[in-house]
């Protein structure tokens, strides 16, 4: 019997795990491990209920440039059972499948439910992606990770974007629905005001995840033995675009494969790195579990819709 597509999900992510600690020492990665205090999932619930609350938010502010009602309780209740719901299912966007789908229903504006869920993630990618960008660009001169100018790197990647948006816009049916994404992102992320508020709420959501990464590295006494925290977050910005790729569970894998590659390069030790990225995983894993109290309890249940209805 062949395994299922999220079965072979599952074993992908142990394979990575399995690849990462068999080039380490395991031994140093142990002692690296044992630093990160359990007193540390206190700071963890609070940073991801401010990550839950600003997102919730977000969401909620873009739902309303698109006519639609969002209680804001109700968003940060679903938001939580999205959030926990990518942490335990393969791809990490299955979670905010579910809050679309569930917006969108008894309502006559599907497709703006669907297109609110998003448009609120591509902006927290968009403040994303400026962040590493500018972190590729300040560890670009003090290493040898990123060879050649980073703008140059970031020209090839707009360039594969054009490239892929005019295949796209090849078909018919493809840019037909391209025009009504661009109308909701004309209403919802261009323009000077909704940009900013979209992208000022984003950078306050991935300021809370780098956050988390430097109390970690803090407790671990990282920080106070040489480590500059502005070295850290500019690192720790680089795993968070690698559980972007979405393969593993919750990024489990690919970031603490890019941890045990990146941390080396920039003259720290990788089990540092991958330490971080471990105790990063359990942090957000453990503080997610608010959203499995609202799954349990039946919170987030298709009347999520009744309560969402068009404009005004």
């Amino acid at each position: 019997m062949m395994p299922t597509p999220v079965a072979w999900r599952w074993l992908f992510t142990l394979g990575l795990l399995g690849s990462v600690v068999v080039v380490l020492d395991l031994d140093e990665l142990w002692q690296q491990l044992r630093r990160l205090p359990p007193s540390l999932l206190l700071p963890a619930f609070l940073l991801t209920g401010v990550q839950v609350a600003l997102s919730a938010w977000r969401w909620r502010f873009t739902a309303q440039r698109l006519g639609l009602r969002l209680p804001y309780g109700r968003a940060v209740r679903e938001y939580y059972l999205a959030s926990f719901l990518n942490q335990v299912l393969p791809g990490g966007v299955v979670g905010d499948v579910g809050r679309a789908w569930r917006h969108s229903q008894h309502t006559d504006h599907k497709r703006g439910a669907v297109h609110a869920v998003v448009i609120e993630r591509l902006s927290g990618q968009l403040a994303l992606l400026l962040v590493v960008v500018a972190a590729l660009w300040w560890l670009a001169p003090a290493s040898d990770l990123f060879p050649g100018e980073p703008a140059l790197w970031l020209l090839l990647i707009l360039v594969g974007v054009m490239v892929a948006a005019w295949l796209i816009r090849r078909s018919r049916r493809a840019g037909h629905y391209l025009a009504n994404l661009h109308r909701d992102l004309s209403r919802t992320l261009f323009g000077w005001r909704v940009f900013a508020i979209q992208l000022g709420t984003s950078l306050l959501v991935l300021a809370s995840y780098l956050a988390l990464f430097l109390v970690l590295a803090q407790q671990a006494g990282y920080l106070a033995s040489g480590a500059p925290w502005l070295l850290v977050a500019a690192l720790c910005s680089l795993l968070l675009l690698s559980m972007v790729i979405p393969v593993t569970v919750a990024g489990w894998g690919v970031r603490e494969g890019a941890a045990a590659v990146l941390w080396p390069f920039a003259g720290l030790p990788a089990e540092q790195g991958v330490a971080l990225s471990v105790g990063y995983g359990i942090l957000v894993l453990v503080s997610s579990t608010p959203g499995l109290v609202v799954l349990v309890w039946g919170q987030a249940k298709p009347g999520l819709a009744q309560a969402t209805e068009r404009g005004g």
